[in-house]
């Protein structure tokens, strides 16, 4: 496929406006520009950026609570799911997290040439404090059990999340399982035919301790 069926495809199934369409020709322009300097995407999935992720990213605005004001996006990289779900839904209130400080300035200068509105944090996210979402996303992070203890600490007793996963989503529900009471929902991605939505209404620790098992797979976050 290419960029322009790309976009067709995308336009067609998220059915945007011209404006916001015209915002991510820009988001895609700023992402192609900046991918030459830093390790945003792949390179080779370029080409295919505006269904692999683009398309990817925003299938999950459509699973958004209705009651949700704050959205929390875990390790949001190039923005996606984060970013594209806030030019989506420039009625809520995003923040993007980040670590890698390169990235938090591409981040705001998407924000900035598209005028949507979020707050980026160039930071780990096991120093954020005082945010206690309504909910959190994460899009090809860590596994499931890692996602939970590493938001532990900001998330409030009602936060709910959204994670898009690929094939070993159950092998990741059953050891996080383990660890923490969890109310899984799945739906199938509509861009990988192996990918899920995977909503969470709550996440309890099962013990005080709940990382004993889930750091087994730890990855550099």
């Amino acid at each position: 496929m290419s960029p322009d069926e790309g976009r067709a495809d995308f336009a067609a199934h998220t059915d945007v406006s011209r404006e916001t369409l015209q915002r991510f020709d820009i988001y895609y322009a700023l992402l192609e520009k900046w991918n030459r300097r830093i390790n945003l995407i792949g390179r080779k999935t370029m080409t295919t950026a505006w269904r692999r992720h683009f398309l990817d990213s925003a299938q999950l605005v459509s699973h958004i609570p209705a009651d949700v004001g704050t959205i929390v996006d875990l390790g949001s990289g190039a923005g996606f799911p984060g970013l594209v779900m806030a030019i989506l839904r420039h009625d809520l209130n995003f923040h993007l997290v980040d670590s890698d400080q390169r990235k938090c300035v591409f981040l705001r200068e998407v924000a900035r040439q598209t005028g949507v509105n979020v707050e980026i944090h160039a930071n780990r996210i096991e120093r954020l404090t005082d945010l206690a979402p309504d909910l959190i996303v994460a899009r090809a992070l860590a596994p499931i059990a890692d996602l939970l203890v590493l938001s532990q600490h900001i998330a409030a007793a009602d936060t709910r999340y959204l994670f898009l996963k690929g094939q070993d989503v159950d092998v990741e529900l059953t050891k996080a399982a383990k660890c923490w009471i969890i109310e899984p929902q799945k739906t199938s991605s509509i861009v990988d035919p192996q990918g899920t939505i995977l909503a969470l209404n709550s996440a309890r620790p099962i013990s005080d301790e709940p990382n004993n098992e889930a750091t087994d797979e730890d990855s550099e976050i």
